[in-house]
């Protein structure tokens, strides 16, 4: 047999011993807490002893015995003992940070006190001034690479790196930010499988070339082609500070690129609890539309709700639910949730339950479920009253385009003639503040929702001279990202299922205005409100849904298939308007009769009304009208009372106008 034959692989030695030290660390993990607990103070007592032998040794020049084992021993038992007490040894080892370390360097500076002490008192004749400072600074340079070898030592182990296959399983992602927050991010991603940090990109010139924890920092006008020259997959923004504009500006230098962008949270997220501090969300569509908010005014949030009982109609809706959420936030004395939908209330009223259960700042707070339609005036009174209802907020609605044009009767019936009977009891009940949910599909509408509307906007108009001491007014605004039917949740689906996206029409414009932020404007309007005021939130700037649709296609990671890119991922295809449905929306009927509020985003729109006894007579009769469903006569009444009303053209005569059933090109 040859020598080399009889020899072993250097390989399978390795791998031999990889193996055993794997196990080796298996067995210590499995050991009861107490015993490596044990195993760690004896360890480190031993070292202490060696660590102050070196410096008895250094001190003098020649290694002797300068002093007794025993008080050797004493003495390196004092660091041992005082982190046992900080609870130093209570940690997890492979939990170790460099903040554990920041407490032993300030408990040793305190030791090196003790220890001269002692000396000066006379009471180690043979122990130099300088040893304890040369002997505990060893021992702090052993406690430090210890833990950090150890916290190593059991990610390899345990498989949470494999370094030689990282290119291969991992994205390669970028983070940008090199400050506190990004270190933070590179630092929760260092072990992980999924992600490969290669470089930062940070905004500050001064940084550029610069290395953070191994990873270069480049400047910001390199970012496009870093992300080209190193395939980078995915941008991690880190920069919770950074302005809605400052992201855009990022979010359209990739648009080119096929990339996902990914967004840390926020500390104010952190701690509100809305995210965990290892989850990453994808770029709020906020960033893309560039709408900037502004912070609530507490006064006007609690003027009208807190220590008050407050009733939401459509509790179990889009805009009445987070009205039902942000009521509860500015602590009433009871909350009412009003809603014809069981499964809608149960499940509005079941998520506010638990929200309250959470806050001990809410158990006080009465919260009733009521099943229950908003024309029925009668049942309205008596709930107002016998909660002693003072803030209602109106915002039960049909308020599908489509949907309420095929059921026009239906859509009047709750939309006009519910708000009537609901202001109606409101005033009755003796309510002080009443604000009805509008839409700007009300100003010119060519759709019988959008004219609806309006005409609750004229009841509420009308019983506002007559409301004695209820004060009623309305707030009007455009799209809310999220609601159901939304344009933003539907295109989120057809993207994950890979399908087109479908749009109406290219040139279709919308305004655009989260949820939460809504809410908020509406109750900050209701407590401005005198009474008959048709308040206007400010929506921004207008967004053309095709533009929206790409630029969420893009933040989705893929790229849009077209006429000159075929190879692209997800497509758009118009489909043509909808019954009813406008290219553009408007948020006032005139252009001279708005003023500003106090608050920068309300305003105040001065528009005609009619005579309360006109409108009541057209509710009275329609009750028969609608028995004969007779539309005809419907949409007169629309046209006489709603500035601008058109009625749309049908679905056949729109789509051979319009021409629209081609792909995009």
């Amino acid at each position: 047999m040859s020598i080399k034959s009889e020899s072993m692989d250097p390989y399978q030695s390795g791998s031999n011993l990889k193996k055993w030290l794997q196990l080796t660390a298996q067995y210590l993990l499995s050991l009861p807490r107490h015993v490596k607990r044990a195993i760690l103070l004896t360890a480190d007592f031993l070292v202490a002893v060696i660590c102050l032998f070196l410096a008895l040794a250094l001190r003098h020049g020649y290694i002797a015995h300068h002093i007794s084992p025993v008080a050797l021993c004493l003495y390196a038992l004092i660091p041992i003992i005082a982190l046992y007490v900080i609870g130093f040894y209570k940690g997890v080892a492979r939990g170790f940070f460099d903040a554990e370390m920041g407490r032993v360097s300030l408990l040793f500076i305190l030791l090196i006190v003790v220890y001269e002490i002692i000396i000066s008192l006379s009471l180690s004749q043979n122990l130099p001034r300088s040893v304890p400072i040369i002997f505990l600074f060893f021992f702090f340079a052993w406690l430090w690479n210890s833990r950090l070898t150890i916290r190593e030592l059991l990610t390899r182990w345990q498989g949470g790196r494999q370094p030689h296959r990282l290119e291969d399983n991992c994205d390669n992602v970028i983070i940008y930010g090199a400050g506190e927050a990004g270190r933070d991010l590179l630092e929760g991603l260092r072990h992980s499988n999924k992600y490969n940090v290669v470089a930062y990109i940070d905004d500050d010139r001064q940084l550029t070339g610069a290395y953070l924890l191994g990873r270069r920092i480049y400047a910001a006008h390199e970012l496009e082609d870093i992300v080209e020259r190193l395939k980078i997959a995915q941008v991690f923004l880190a920069i919770p500070s950074l302005s809605r504009t400052r992201r855009r500006q990022i979010i359209d230098k990739l648009s080119s690129i096929s990339i996902k962008i990914q967004d840390l949270p926020s500390l104010q997220e952190l701690a509100d609890g809305k995210v965990t501090v290892s989850s990453m969300r994808k770029v709020d569509i906020l960033d893309v539309l560039d709408r900037q908010t502004v912070e609530p005014d507490a006064y006007l949030l609690q003027k009208n709700i807190t220590g008050k009982c407050v009733l939401v109609t459509g509790a179990g809706g889009s805009i009445g639910s987070e009205l039902c959420r942000q009521v509860i936030k500015n602590e009433p004395k009871c909350l009412v949730l009003y809603e014809l939908s069981e499964f809608a209330l149960y499940s509005i009223h079941q998520e506010l339950i638990a929200l309250q259960a959470m806050h001990s700042s809410y158990q006080n707070i009465e919260i009733v479920a009521v099943i229950g339609n908003v024309t029925n005036e009668d049942n309205l009174v008596r709930i107002f009253e016998q909660y002693h209802i003072k803030t209602v907020y109106h915002a039960a609605a049909y308020k599908h385009v489509p949907l309420v044009e095929h059921n026009p009767f239906e859509g009047v019936i709750n939309n006009t003639k519910g708000t009537y009977h609901c202001a109606r009891a409101a005033i009755a009940a003796g309510v002080e503040t009443f604000v009805l949910i509008s839409t700007d599909k009300a100003v010119r509408p060519t759709n019988v929702m959008g004219a609806t509307k309006r005409l609750a906007e004229l009841v509420c108009q009308g019983l506002s001279k007559t409301s004695g001491s209820t004060r009623i007014s309305m707030v009007r605004f455009g799209n809310v990202l999220g609601s159901s039917g939304s344009v933003v949740p539907v295109f989120t689906k057809q993207i994950e299922e890979g399908k087109p996206i479908t749009v109406t029409h290219p040139d279709v414009t919308r305004y655009f205005m989260t949820i939460p932020e809504a809410s908020n404007l509406v109750i900050q309007a209701g407590a401005m409100a005198t009474g008959g005021e048709v308040f206007v939130l400010d929506m921004g700037e207008p967004v053309k849904i095709v533009d929206l649709a790409r630029r969420m296609i893009h933040l989705s990671g893929h790229e849009t298939k077209t006429a000159d890119n075929p190879d692209g991922d997800i497509e758009i295809v118009f489909t043509g308007l909808r019954v009813g449905e406008k290219l553009y929306e408007e948020l006032i009927i005139g252009e001279d009769n708005i003023e500003k509020t106090e608050h920068p985003l309300i305003m105040q729109a001065m528009e005609h009304s009619f005579p309360l006894d006109d409108i009541e007579d057209t509710l009275c009769e329609l009750s028969h009208r609608a028995k004969k469903h007779d539309v005809i006569w419907l949409k007169e009444r629309f046209k006489y009372f709603v500035a601008g009303y058109q009625e749309s053209p049908n679905t056949e005569t729109l789509e051979s106008k319009t021409k629209l059933t081609e792909k995009i090109v």
